[in-house]
């Protein structure tokens, strides 16, 4: 329950100040898809372009986030659903102080994703759809967790005994078994362009 004995405090600092401070809107881009779909890979290989572009970004990764923040939910349907509501609320923290949110999560319910974009806005909230085979991610699971899933290990491992519903109308779909990590980040880096939300890079256009 929440308490009564708050009161939103509004900041002379607004986010519009710190956009025009950093020259480009603060934005999420929300990265989802099975494990081993190329989440984190991808976002961190982006931020590393945008960085070189003077972009002001973090990242906010799931098994990172897990170490910490959210270090007391485990997988089932309810704490995954919890575990996506903190990070929705932390990436729109993080976008009132004027960065380029990237989150690579499986967040594998339509209703978490949709309640995030709500949340945050659909005119800040990009989601990035990354499509890959099951095949293809068993293939990459360095960790061997689907081994384990379908040994019966874990449970709850999506794509195994708990489902990923995919994204029905994403801004993106970046197919991760087919295109190399280079083409998937120039992608992303044009539709930004497109979209007024990045300062096109003139030196390396095509």
């Amino acid at each position: 329950m929440k308490s009564l004995n708050i009161i939103y405090h509004k900041a002379s600092v607004t986010r519009e100040r710190r956009n025009n401070l950093n020259n480009h809107p603060s934005i999420v881009l929300w990265f989802t898809g099975l494990s081993g779909s190329g989440k984190s890979t991808l976002a961190h290989a982006l931020e590393e372009k945008l960085f070189q572009r003077g972009c002001r970004t973090f990242v906010l990764d799931g098994d990172n986030v897990r170490y910490g923040l959210n270090s007391n939910l485990d997988f089932s349907k309810t704490d995954r659903a919890e575990n996506i509501r903190r990070i929705s609320e932390v990436s729109k923290l993080m976008i009132e102080a004027g960065l380029i949110v990237m989150t690579a999560f499986i967040s594998p319910f339509k209703k978490d994703r949709n309640e995030a974009r709500n949340l945050i806005s659909n005119d800040h909230f990009i989601e990035i759809f990354c499509k890959a085979s099951i095949e293809t991610c068993e293939k990459r699971d360095v960790k061997g967790l689907y081994k384990l899933a379908r040994a019966g290990e874990i449970k709850n491992y999506t794509g195994i005994d708990s489902p990923y519903e995919v994204p029905e109308n994403p801004e993106l779909i970046i197919n991760t078994d087919k295109e190399t990590l280079d083409y998937s980040v120039s992608r992303i880096l044009k539709f930004l362009e497109r979209k007024d939300l990045i300062i096109k890079d003139e030196l390396n256009e095509n």
